[in-house]
């Protein structure tokens, strides 16, 4: 049976390379544009057009870049680990939230619940590394509770 951490694992990774390849497909996109705008104008407009379009992929090569690094990041958890505390790439309940440590992605309908991948580097996910089951916690002025963890 899939565990909760490997679906999510698996879903995020799915996303991730959905995102890519959209970014990829833009990117194709563009050029076919800019060869068929170069065959069919001239003059400064043109160069204009060019340098925009230019600046455009440029940007839209740093969102794959992050894409592909968020990817790396998540290739890398261990979905087979049970950990005694939370760590990257657990999955974690406080409360009514759950979280899944692993990298900040838009929230997951998984199993009729909502899952939130955060980075260890958000703030509530560095007041809960190293936390364990059924311990309690302030944060910003609000109590939690480790419920589960994966």
């Amino acid at each position: 049976m899939m565990t909760l951490k490997k679906k999510l694992k698996s879903i995020c990774i799915e996303r991730l390379e959905d995102k890519i390849n959209a970014f990829k497909g833009i990117v194709e996109d563009m050029s076919n544009g800019a060869q068929n705008d170069a065959k069919s104008s001239a003059g400064d407009k043109h160069e204009t057009t060019l340098a925009m379009l230019h600046i455009e992929q440029e940007n839209i090569s740093k969102k794959i870049q992050e894409n592909l690094s968020m990817l790396e990041v998540i290739s890398k958890i261990d979905e087979n680990k049970v950990s005694e505390k939370v760590e990257f790439g657990s999955v974690v309940k406080i409360n009514s939230v759950t979280l899944f440590f692993s990298a900040a992605l838009p929230k997951i309908l998984i199993d009729d619940q909502s899952v939130l991948a955060i980075s260890v580097d958000a703030p509530i996910a560095k007041e809960l590394l190293g936390r364990k089951l059924n311990e309690t916690f302030i944060f910003n002025n609000c109590e939690f509770k480790v419920n589960y963890l994966e």
